[in-house]
């Protein structure tokens, strides 16, 4: 066989770390602000999370709740009692020589999160989600990791609550990987616990092996995920980072293979600024680490407490209630349900106006304006009220339909601007019965010839007159009501 035709039997076993930061107020084991965006660096410290001789952890109730809510989100098991460990490694954002997280004893183990991938519905396996501490972070001059002139270090985020959510090697593509991250997202923004737009607040590791497909049938095993060779691509930032890290990094191995070169193992880079993945170093093994009990915690117990916590509604429930509650289609309410945010909109707007209405705004007008622009809705998610507004001028026929799409919803993104305040510069006030009838007495005049054309039988003649009277009246004059008046004058 060939080394082409080898590396065309070839299939990649992927499987995710994702780090995620914790909506706490204060850090996991000190009472130092977790508040840093706008922070001097090396502001929000103590000698706790700085780890200095004799400051001891406390931990944080609230991280403790929100890891128990994403256990029961991805139906987990969450054990009897639970236990944290050192885990020991030098590296300069890690101020106490070691990082304080869970080892043997996870808070969720055996977890599951159903993801929709080609319209294939799947169920990946969460292999266990534990606690930990943030480390610093490391700021590159002049450079990426490789090429920086020099680095600077900022503690303000060491000790910042985590999640590390690991999952199964149920992954086989690029495109499921990020199906994956933007479901675990959706999930996490219902909880809670969780907020996209901070900066860092998702960061993704992930593990690939190539191996024989054949392997694949029927699961891959284990000794044959141990016989390849595995690469850790880190700092991954975003859903998309991931899917052109994974594409470009599965390309690569199989370039290796083909060329008859053997897969290193190893940890890599992934340098987003150039598309690329480069050697970090070799990969470390488990033993490296030389975990060992973290003495000055003791174990924690949330047997009883986690029948009280409750968790609101998922995003696949939500999508569901939406079809059965609004008799939306699957494609709309799957839109609408996209987002917490976008969902809360629709239904503050389904309960005042139309159903119909809202979900024709949200999901098509407001998000596709959105999508052309290159935005999301986190981006105006300080602006909620505005675009309420907007619908609500829509519904009480203040303003028309066209005139709030394509003039106010696209300066509102534009400029800035509220609605009112858009309407009056513009004015797009709906014009007053007796100008509409002035305007279409006008057209009629003006037009004698589609007035013929009209009386002839020719449909395409009241369009044109329409879009007269339109034009007349600035777009502010309803179109069914001058189709209407049209009629009857020419009738």
């Amino acid at each position: 066989m060939s080394t082409q035709a080898a590396t065309e039997d070839l299939a990649a076993v992927i499987g995710l770390e994702v780090h995620v930061q914790l909506e706490t107020d204060t850090k996991i084991f000190c009472g130092c602000s977790t508040d840093t965006g706008d922070a001097e660096p090396n502001t929000h410290t103590c000698p706790v999370c700085l780890g200095l001789p004799g400051a001891l952890p406390v931990l944080n109730e609230g991280a403790v709740e929100a890891a128990v809510k994403l256990g029961k989100a991805i139906d987990a098991d969450i054990p009897e009692r639970t236990r944290f460990h050192r885990k020991n490694y030098f590296y300069p954002d890690l101020p106490k020589g070691f990082q304080i997280t869970q080892y043997d004893a996870p808070i969720c183990q055996d977890g599951e999160l159903a993801v929709a991938v080609e319209d294939e519905r799947r169920e990946i396996g969460i292999e266990r989600a534990h606690l930990e501490e943030d480390p610093g972070s490391l700021q590159h001059v002049g450079g990426s990791i490789d090429t920086a002139d020099y680095t600077l270090v900022d503690y303000n985020r060491a000790g910042t609550p985590l999640m590390e959510i690991v999952t199964e090697p149920d992954f086989r593509s690029a495109d499921e990987t990020r199906a994956f991250l933007a479901k675990l997202t959706d999930v996490l923004e219902y909880l809670g616990i969780f907020d996209a737009e901070r900066d860092g607040s998702l960061r993704v590791d992930a593990n690939i092996s190539m191996v024989e497909a054949a392997e694949l049938e029927g699961g891959i095993s284990d000794e044959a995920l141990e016989a390849a060779n595995r690469t850790e691509v880190k700092n991954i930032s975003s859903h998309r980072a991931a899917e052109k890290a994974l594409s470009y990094e599965i390309t690569r191995q199989r370039n290796q293979i083909q060329r008859g070169r053997e897969v290193e193992q190893e940890t890599r880079h992934w340098d987003e600024s150039r598309g690329i993945t480069v050697s970090m170093r070799s990969k470390e093994e488990e033993k490296d680490y030389r975990y060992f009990r973290e003495a000055d915690i003791p174990p924690l117990e949330v047997s009883d407490w986690k029948e009280e916590i409750p968790i609101p509604e998922l995003p696949d429930a939500r999508r569901e209630r939406f079809r059965e509650e609004y008799d939306l289609g699957a494609e709309t309410a799957s839109k609408l349900t996209s987002r917490k945010a976008v969902a809360d909109l629709f239904e503050e707007l389904a309960e005042e106006y139309d159903p119909g209405l809202a979900a024709t705004w949200v999901a098509d007008n407001v998000l596709g304006e959105l999508n052309y622009r290159g935005l999301e809705v986190g981006d105006i998610t300080d602006r909620i009220d505005e675009f309420a507004r907007l619908v609500e001028l829509v519904a009480e026929d203040e303003i028309t339909a066209k005139n709030a799409e394509e003039v106010v919803l696209r300066e509102m993104l534009d400029e800035g601007r509220e609605p009112d305040e858009i309407v009056e510069a513009e004015d797009l006030g709906k014009t007053t019965g007796g100008e509409v009838e002035a305007a279409v007495a006008e057209a009629i005049e003006e037009n004698p010839d589609a007035v013929e054309d009209y009386h002839a039988g020719e449909g395409g003649a009241l369009n044109f007159l329409v879009g007269q009277v339109m034009g007349k009246t600035g777009g502010s004059a309803d179109p069914g009501q001058v189709n209407e008046l049209l009629r009857e004058q020419l009738e």
